[in-house]
């Protein structure tokens, strides 16, 4: 499958255009796989018992509650894996870390950081050091799809992404991998409000924006919606438009969105003073300092 091509032959229907993200911004599930799936599998496939309680406070933190949150699965891994190597109880404990070198090695070469593209690499580079990040990943993935079922949307949420499909072209543009997004945004009924649901598999949302919109609207009708401060990067680096749904007010977000955001964004009024103002709110809810550092 051509990921990429799917995204370039998007053409344009309608006058604008929007990216939504999934996880954490049109679904209340960030929280519950994280803390039921990737951090629990974490402990398990790294052997991390000993230090279990210091690992859950740090992982909520970069993959949560901080600029990182979103960041696609491998390169938070890493994240959380240097936020441990500086903590004093880890380095008091004598507990020794994973070596992240080689997936950060894979991370700087790679575009698409998949299961699929991690497993084609370490087919040709052995390195024992990337199993359990595989096996780790794989079952997360596993067990996401044999238990998470019967999540709803945000509280606004559906009724705010039928109002941009009357509008705007609109596709999910994430780092979940396919798969899963497909299924949520079936499940619920919401794949229809869409021209395409964008994962991992298809590259980075940066590379999401850029194939399914650069060139074909102009900046100022090109909309981001989501979470996370990745997603406020991909819409900056392709000079677009960004909506926060802020951690924590995720329905008075969408509510602001469907009531006065997005007739804002297509009178042409949204760059400028107004998404500053909304910038800030976004960026006072997702800190860079941990608070284990005083």
């Amino acid at each position: 499958m051509d990921y990429r091509r799917l995204l370039k032959d998007i053409n344009p229907e309608k006058e604008f255009f929007t990216g939504i993200d999934s996880d954490g911004c049109v679904f209340d599930t960030m929280e519950l796989k994280q803390k039921e799936f990737f951090i629990p599998n974490g402990i398990k496939y790294f052997k991390l018992f000993s230090i279990s309680n210091i690992v859950r406070e740090t992982w909520e933190f970069v993959n949560l509650y901080s600029v990182h949150r979103g960041v696609n699965r491998f390169p938070a891994l890493v994240k959380v894996f240097e936020l441990l190597s500086e903590r004093r109880e880890i380095k008091k404990a004598g507990v020794e870390l994973p070596d992240m070198g080689p997936l950060k090695k894979w991370i700087s070469m790679e575009s698409k950081l998949s299961n699929h593209t991690l497993s084609l690499y370490r087919k040709k580079n052995h390195d024992p050091a990337l199993e359990p990040v595989l096996k780790w990943s794989e079952a997360v993935n596993t067990e996401i799809s044999l238990w998470l079922k019967g999540l709803e949307p945000f509280a606004n949420a559906r009724e705010g992404i039928e109002m941009i499909n009357n509008k705007a072209d609109a596709i999910v543009i994430s780092q979940t991998p396919l798969e899963a997004l497909e299924k949520e945004w079936n499940e619920h009924g919401l794949d229809k409000f869409v021209r395409l649901i964008a994962g991992q598999e298809h590259g980075t949302k940066e590379e999401h924006i850029a194939l399914a919109a650069g060139g074909k609207y102009p900046a100022d009708k090109i909309l981001m919606i989501g979470d996370s401060p990745g997603d406020l990067k991909s819409a900056k680096e392709n000079n677009v438009l960004f909506y926060p749904v802020i951690p924590g007010n995720e329905a008075g977000s969408w509510s602001r969105l469907n009531n006065e955001a997005f007739a804002k964004f297509l009178s042409g009024n949204y760059r400028g003073e107004y998404e500053n103002m909304l910038l800030d709110e976004f960026n006072k809810a997702l800190p860079e300092t941990p608070p284990w550092i005083k």
